[in-house]
């Protein structure tokens, strides 16, 4: 990311205060911008369609349906987002650019039989009672969401940001609009409409990729050579959209906290909409992120690195360091100001909203815990990068197992301990897992020059 953090800085460098504005909102929309129209794609076709979709159930059905694509397809491919990101990275710096289109295309192949497999086998096994259009509806928007996050993460890793945003504004309206267009349908209406943007959403995709990396070949299957993905990285990618989704999947299968909705998917009144609604609240932590955190910390890791290189002095690399340290200290302190600052204003304004849009004030003290808890994984997230840019892949494999572990573990605890307690699993999970995180950072930067030097 810090290619489009180098050139927001630019922007800042204007003195003007609409150009730090500009700057600021260009990067939260492009750092968030994906699941925050996710969300609200999801919140407008809802509310729109709640007195004219007969029953209502159909449109709880809908969303739940989404939600259960989203979260199946972002674990699924966890598997390949970070591990082809790298090796595509690797491509580029070894000037193989023409191979990694085909690669690409393959990377897809496999997702789709592997995805497209499972889905036919749930849709038919675990759906039976459904309409066939339905289950027909849920395979296909299955495949296209698992295609669209590797194609996402692919052009993440080209840098093409603002063409991403683009896309999924695009899809995203799409998607809204038929909806509501075929929302007379019922579920299948709705359902439908979704598919289709979101389609066309990832044709966009294609043909933005296959338009900037011609190809030679139509598919290759280089990067599933042994050693060529590497394992960690797979592993964290699995392990990580699993964490973050943990404390939730705990919630939709625990009788208590959830009702059966349709088929096997069951949903948590409770608990869903306080915390998607407290994701909004990391929009300026993932600004501040993207602009500052590590753009600052690359520039300094550039030239620490380029010091050892280059047969600077010690004095010099030991400069270079501490001044990467700052940068690290210096831009987690931002991100705490700036997350601090937003949970305020939502703490003050949240009972206002949640009765404007109709939702119980019982369901604040919830929201509260979990924008903490979101707020803090915006720190984990910069604590993790750091990791990446050191090649400490074990480092974040060993976080991510810890949070996934532990955000399991506390959530079922708080389970147990009662309403009042809620949410208190996610965020003293992902507090203990930053802890531990900022402890071996400390470790392995205060034994940098050591690694660097001595572990060649």
């Amino acid at each position: 990311m810090a290619g489009i953090g180098f050139e927001l800085r630019k922007l800042l460098h204007r003195d003007s205060y609409f150009a730090l504005v500009r700057a600021y909102a260009y990067a939260g929309l492009i750092s968030s911008g994906p699941w925050v129209l996710s969300i609200v794609g999801l919140a407008v076709i809802g509310v729109m369609s709640v007195n004219i979709v007969v029953p209502n159930l159909l449109v709880t059905q809908f969303q739940v349906s989404v939600t259960y694509l989203i979260a199946g397809s972002l674990i699924l491919t966890g598997v390949v987002q970070l591990s082809f990101t790298r090796w595509v990275s690797d491509q580029l710096f070894a000037r193989r650019a023409d191979i990694i289109v085909p690669n690409f295309a393959g990377v897809l192949l496999v997702t789709n039989l592997g995805a497209g497999t499972l889905a036919v086998m749930l849709a038919f096994l675990e759906f039976r009672g459904e309409s066939a259009l339905y289950r027909v509806l849920m395979v296909a928007g299955f495949v296209t969401m698992c295609d669209i996050w590797v194609a996402t993460i692919f052009m993440s890793g080209l840098k093409f940001y603002k063409t991403i945003v683009v896309l999924f504004g695009g899809g995203y309206g799409i998607s809204v609009l038929l909806a509501l267009l075929l929302r007379e349908y019922g579920l299948e209406g709705l359902l439908a409409g979704y598919v289709i943007g979101q389609f066309l959403m990832l044709a966009g995709m294609f043909f933005i990729i296959l338009r900037s990396f011609p190809a030679e070949k139509l598919i290759a299957f280089d990067c599933f050579e042994p050693g060529a993905m590497l394992p960690t990285m797979m592993a964290v990618g699995l392990l990580f959209n699993f964490a973050i989704w943990a404390d939730k999947i705990v919630f939709w299968f625990a009788p208590d906290t959830s009702q059966a909705v349709i088929g096997p998917l069951r949903a948590s009144v409770i608990y869903d909409m306080p915390v998607f609604l407290a994701y909004l609240g990391i929009i300026p932590g993932m600004a501040v992120f993207l602009v500052r955190f590590e753009t600052d910390f690359v520039e300094w890791y550039d030239k620490f690195y380029n010091a050892v290189r280059d047969g600077g002095s010690l004095e010099e690399i030991a400069r270079m360091r501490d001044e990467m340290v700052f940068a690290v200290r210096q831009g987690l302190f931002d991100i705490v100001k700036i997350q601090t600052l937003s949970v305020l204003v939502m703490v003050v304004f949240a009972p206002t909203i949640f009765q404007k849009l109709g939702i119980s004030a019982l369901y604040l003290p919830l929201f509260y815990v979990d924008a903490v808890a979101a707020s803090m994984q915006v720190a984990l997230l910069a604590v993790m990068n750091v990791f990446f840019y050191l090649d400490r892949r074990r480092a974040v494999l060993a976080v991510v197992a810890l949070l996934a572990v532990l955000n399991v573990v506390l959530s079922m605890v708080s389970l147990k301990l009662g309403v009042a307690f809620y949410g208190y699993g996610f965020a003293a999970a992902l507090l203990i897992t930053l802890v531990v995180a900022l402890r071996v950072l400390e470790r392995k930067i205060s034994r940098l020059e050591y690694e660097t030097f001595m572990l060649q």
